[in-house]
């Protein structure tokens, strides 16, 4: 198969364009490598991939040292007129779509970009999947669309209509941009609400690893609410098996669906939504106990009030994902936070370690 990956510099895309590598896939990556968080840390996953820094220039293919079977370029989403010609040179068979401007916190005072990439780029690869005929799009989605709902756990047929942040709210546009053209023009998509994806060669603005780069430096950790919130933590490892289970496995109608009673994670479109988690929430405070285990020193808590962006507890039904793929997530917390904090330690031990993620990100 023959797969255009895009977000290929970002961390879930890193691990998901490896592993489709290393099953044999044809695959080009795209990313703008924007400057949202350190872009030392972008760089570094394409050079795990074989793409080299001095060769990446605008709109101009980079083959890879390591893969034969993998090429990179640096573009904008935003750019219609380029994706466009890219779809048509390319001829891919699917498309796994990672790109997006990430970040609960910081869609509150810089929205703009959250439209431009979320919402007009999305756009883009739906109008390039639309006039090339491909097999698959899977695009992630985010549990953050939950917002205000406080059933537990999240399932996916379960309203989405209360989004607590700029960022869930342009995650959902996804879900029903994707079904508009499931449904006009018979392209098959599956969304994928991530749960909380950590692990390493992650984000620097997750609160893990703003908590790990603190407590290594003996400085105060943020946090929100006395702590009292729980997560359904999910290993990257666990997120990008499940994601390549759903691509090899292109959506179809659901011939059981009505309008009557109206499934909300189906259709009699080839479209889709799952949730992608653990199904095991974690407390904070028990979190960051064992981020503490792990650095082998104890955190200095500064305890702030909840956010009006963040949500209690987040915790993923994935009934429909193991029903259908027969996958579940198997990471412990335990464990995924062991291999993160001994790539930490790795990574950052390599030359001075300067870090300057965006501040108070969830």
């Amino acid at each position: 198969m023959k797969i255009l990956v895009t977000g290929s510099a970002g961390f879930i895309g890193y691990f998901l364009t490896k592993k489709l590598l290393e099953r044999g896939d044809e695959v080009v990556g795209l990313d703008n490598i924007n400057e949202y968080y350190d872009i030392n840390l972008k760089y570094g996953r394409l050079a795990e991939n074989g793409i080299s820094r001095k060769d990446i220039r605008w709109n101009t293919a980079v083959q890879s040292s390591k893969f034969p079977n993998y090429r990179f370029i640096k573009l904008n989403l935003e750019d219609k007129r380029e994706i466009l010609s890219l779809f048509r040179k390319e001829k891919f068979d699917m498309v796994a779509h990672l790109a997006a401007q990430a970040g609960v916190r910081y869609s509150i005072t810089n929205p703009d970009v959250y439209v431009q990439s979320n919402v007009n780029g999305f756009l883009n690869i739906l109008e390039a999947c639309r006039h090339n005929r491909i097999r698959h799009l899977v695009y992630a989605s985010s549990s953050s669309v939950y917002g205000l709902n406080e059933q537990m756990p999240f399932s996916v047929t379960q309203n989405t209509c209360h989004p607590v942040s700029l960022y869930a709210a342009t995650k959902k546009s996804n879900e029903l941009m994707a079904h508009v053209y499931s449904h006009l023009f018979n392209i098959p998509t599956t969304g994928l609400r991530f749960f909380t994806v950590y692990g390493p060669w992650g984000r620097p603005d997750m609160a893990y690893f703003l908590f790990a780069d603190a407590i290594m430096k003996g400085e105060p950790i943020i946090v929100y609410n006395e702590g009292k919130m729980k997560r359904d933590f999910t290993y990257i490892d666990d997120i990008v098996e499940g994601f390549v289970h759903v691509l090899d496995q292109p959506a179809e109608a659901d011939a059981t669906w009505s309008g009557l009673t109206p499934g909300a994670s189906s259709s009699p479109a080839p479209w889709r939504i799952y949730n992608l988690g653990n199904d095991n929430p974690v407390e904070l405070m028990d979190f960051v106990r064992e981020i503490e285990f792990h650095c082998g020193k104890k955190a200095i808590i500064e305890m702030k009030e909840q956010e009006r962006s963040d949500v209690l507890t987040t915790w993923a039904d994935i009934n429909e994902l193991v029903a259908n793929f027969y996958y579940k997530p198997v990471t412990t917390v335990q464990t995924g936070l062991y291999n993160f904090v001994q790539w930490f330690r790795e990574y950052y031990s390599i030359e001075k370690y300067v870090m300057n993620p965006v501040k108070n990100a969830s």
